[in-house]
């Protein structure tokens, strides 16, 4: 197991190598130790980071919740990390490429809660997640892979590297959150006029509430929670689509409004 000194350099590393958008390099192949636990240590580190830097945590991310998402990134389970308010954005929105050295656009249900997700009132399931949803809008997840080998992947540095979040954008969900379909609603991606992946809500572990439970848990295993006010990012229900500047991306769902990204 990495010890505190070695998770807080890896972590470092790390986050310069995004602020100089650095082509990937395995964390994995330099630690010590690079099980699954000593990835959360260091995601954790990490955290730690960005909040020196005056940003907090406004929501969660689960990674690779559909079958077709854990095939293209060769792994068989979810992962989680956490998403910071600077990168939090409402849509419409326009995202400038040149910010980012490989971006990718992942379709999903963002599902925000109204009260905490503690370990006294779990196990979290489907069902008791339901009594604490708020409300649930469609969103894009930018994520920043930095032209990763993805044949050459592996969940340390998957889970150490924040799951890759570079940003998400919120799209506007019914008034009654209920109205949505979360196991069979369709979903589409369209980029410029042209249909580039579908799939539906329920893509995301089954359901959408089951990603939120699911993280709920193992935040409760890590002695930590989702707080009141925080969202989920449920998991992309369409493959990875990494844009081109002038790209006009269109995400529906069935039940919401159309949410809108253009790439510059």
């Amino acid at each position: 197991m990495l010890n505190k000194a070695e998770c807080q350099e890896t972590a470092k590393r790390f986050l310069e190598e995004l602020d100089s958008l650095t082509n990937h390099r395995s964390l994995a192949s330099s630690a010590r130790s690079s099980t699954l636990p000593d990835g959360y240590a260091v995601q954790d580190a990490f955290h730690d980071l960005l909040i020196g830097r005056g940003h907090s945590i406004s929501g969660w991310k689960v990674a690779l919740t559909s079958t077709a998402m854990q095939e293209f990134c060769g792994v068989t389970h979810p992962l989680a990390g956490a998403v910071f308010d600077n990168d939090v954005h409402e849509a419409p929105a326009r995202v400038d490429l040149s910010q980012h050295l490989h971006m990718g656009v992942e379709c999903e249900i963002a599902v925000f809660v109204n009260k905490d997700l503690t370990l006294d009132i779990g196990p979290h399931t489907r069902e008791s997640i339901s009594k604490a949803v708020e409300r649930c809008s469609p969103a894009f997840e930018l994520i920043e892979d930095r032209n990763a080998d993805y044949s050459n992947l592996n969940t340390f540095d998957l889970v150490s590297e924040n799951a890759w979040n570079a940003g998400v954008v919120i799209g506007v969900g019914p008034a009654e959150w209920k109205a949505i379909d979360l196991k069979n609603g369709s979903t589409k991606l369209e980029v410029n006029g042209e249909l580039v992946g579908e799939g539906k809500t329920g893509d995301a572990l089954g359901h959408p509430l089951d990603a939120v439970a699911w993280l709920a848990n193992h935040l409760n295993e890590r002695d930590t929670h989702v707080k009141a006010g925080q969202f989920v990012m449920t998991g992309s229900s369409v493959i990875t689509y990494f844009p081109n500047a002038s790209d006009h991306l269109v995400f529906s769902v069935d039940g919401c409004e159309l949410l809108t990204v253009e790439c510059v």
